[in-house]
């Protein structure tokens, strides 16, 4: 029996994908929509009909993701919004849904749309507050996010899945299957918008599931819905996935490292009243962080700074390696003031979210130094 392959190495052999056809190292790019039969009519290739539904490089970029994920199962969708909507589409009508508050303002906002046009009985609930309402409250999904953008809240999956009956739905986006496998700790199925880490270069909009139990009826009706409705990843993107996939270990971990070392860094700066990161120790969660994420708390934070909506602005206006630009997880470091971007949220004006990138820690905390001053 074969010893089981750790994530770096999975990663950096893209889960084995290479070209037969050239016998290259690297997987190709095949772009055709569709594809060949015999004179009788046969397939020449019997998994590849029409890439609605069918495609090598789609393929390849799920098999990375189902070994990183110890998943049976993955499915990619064109983004992570396109993801958590091909689970709530396969809840029947009249179903209740509990979905944790505070977490990324597109799911919620599109959660609340839909579970209102489909008549879905929906119970938004703090993360501090969750298991005591899944005890109390039956429910067909529970969507939590953890850590949480942009509050980095961390929630006990297991906790949460021994106190509910329904499906588990956990969006893992920040801290990838590297840092957390929620499949491991009892979810039912994982998300990620894949835009962010898992690709990591600011260039393929993707979102995927991934589970354990791929034969129950929601995964089932979760894969038949995507192919009937074509809301798949292109294999263009799919290709950039697979190659952005093979460093994503080594990216996790120097991201983890630079968020640490920054987030300690700001903590102590006396223009700075708090800082939102699973791996503070004063951190709520940070406990369940300890115990659920392995090898780094990622490369999410969140800064208050001293002052309102103007001290933010300032302090984001003169920072110079940290772009501002609304995404996480990439190589490059990136900052964003929330308020503006979501003021009736409740997001304090004085927050700023902060996604580190893989740039030398000296220079981003020069960085923010110059800033704060």
């Amino acid at each position: 029996m074969k010893k089981p392959l750790h994530p770096a190495t999975i990663a950096a052999h893209a889960a084995g994908a290479l070209d037969p056809q050239s016998g290259g190292v690297v997987p190709a790019l095949q772009p055709s929509t569709t594809f060949l039969r015999d004179e009788d009519y046969a397939l020449v290739r019997p998994d590849n009909i029409y890439s609605r539904d069918n495609s090598d490089n789609l393929r390849q970029a799920e098999a990375v993701i189902r070994a990183l994920e110890h998943a049976q199962d993955t499915l990619l969708f064109p983004s992570g919004m396109a993801a958590i909507a091909a689970v709530f589409r396969a809840l029947p009508n009249r179903a209740t849904a509990i979905v944790q508050s505070g977490i990324y303002w597109g799911t919620t906002a599109w959660v609340r749309d839909f579970c209102a046009r489909r008549e879905i009985s929906l119970i938004e609930v703090p993360a501090a507050d969750l298991i005591t309402t899944c005890q109390g409250q039956a429910a067909d999904l529970v969507l939590i996010e953890t850590p949480s953008n942009p509050w980095l809240l961390t929630v006990d999956i297991a906790a949460v899945k021994a106190a509910t009956k329904g499906l588990l739905l956990v969006d893992g986006t920040a801290a990838t299957p590297i840092l957390t496998r929620a499949l491991d700790h009892g979810a039912d199925i994982v998300m990620h918008s894949a835009t962010k880490a898992i690709n990591g270069h600011s260039d393929v909009l993707a979102g995927v599931l991934s589970t354990a139990a791929p034969e129950t009826g929601v995964w089932q009706a979760i894969k038949a819905d995507r192919k009937m409705a074509g809301a798949i990843l292109g294999p263009f993107e799919a290709w950039l996935l697979t190659r952005a996939m093979r460093t994503l270990p080594l990216r996790v971990e120097r991201m983890s490292q630079n968020a640490l070392a920054l987030a300690q860094h700001l903590m102590a700066h006396e223009a700075v009243a708090d800082v939102f990161y699973p791996g503070l120790p004063h951190h709520s969660g940070h406990d369940i962080a300890l115990r659920q994420m392995q090898g780094g708390f990622g490369s999410l934070l969140s800064v208050l700074v001293k002052g309102g909506r103007t001290d933010a602005l300032r302090v984001t206006g003169k920072l110079d390696l940290f772009l501002r630009a609304t995404s996480l997880g990439g190589v490059e470091s990136l900052v964003e003031h929330r308020h503006t971007i979501e003021p009736h949220t409740g997001i304090p004006e004085n927050l700023i979210r902060v996604s580190t990138g893989i740039e030398h820690i000296a220079d981003l905390i020069a960085d923010w130094d110059q800033a704060l001053a």
